[in-house]
């Protein structure tokens, strides 16, 4: 039978991916962080190229006079807002240094 351990140091198991054991998922971590930032930005491209040369067609036809901020363009606005914490994260800390 094993018995636990009674150190207090507890250590990830190997390959786990934390940044003092090696292994692959760091990198994946890595890559999914700096992703993070695209995300945001992207979202406002698309509401923007959406909002401007999206065509009429997509927006509801029973209103004629419809608000150029419905359907898509809304979403991708909303998206855009929902994915900044990673930007104002950023933000934050350099106004900290």
């Amino acid at each position: 039978m094993l018995r636990p351990s009674t150190s207090p140091k507890r250590t990830p198991a190997a390959g786990s991916g934390s940044a003092g054991v090696p292994g692959g998922n760091a990198v994946t971590f890595c890559a999914a962080n700096w992703l993070s930032f695209a995300a945001a930005p992207t979202f406002a491209t698309m509401a923007l190229l959406t909002g401007v040369l999206g065509p009429e067609d997509m927006l509801c036809s029973s209103v004629p006079d419809a608000s150029p901020l419905t359907g898509m363009v809304l979403m991708y606005l909303l998206m855009s807002v929902f994915h900044l914490p990673p930007w104002l994260r950023l933000v934050s800390k350099a106004r900290r240094v």
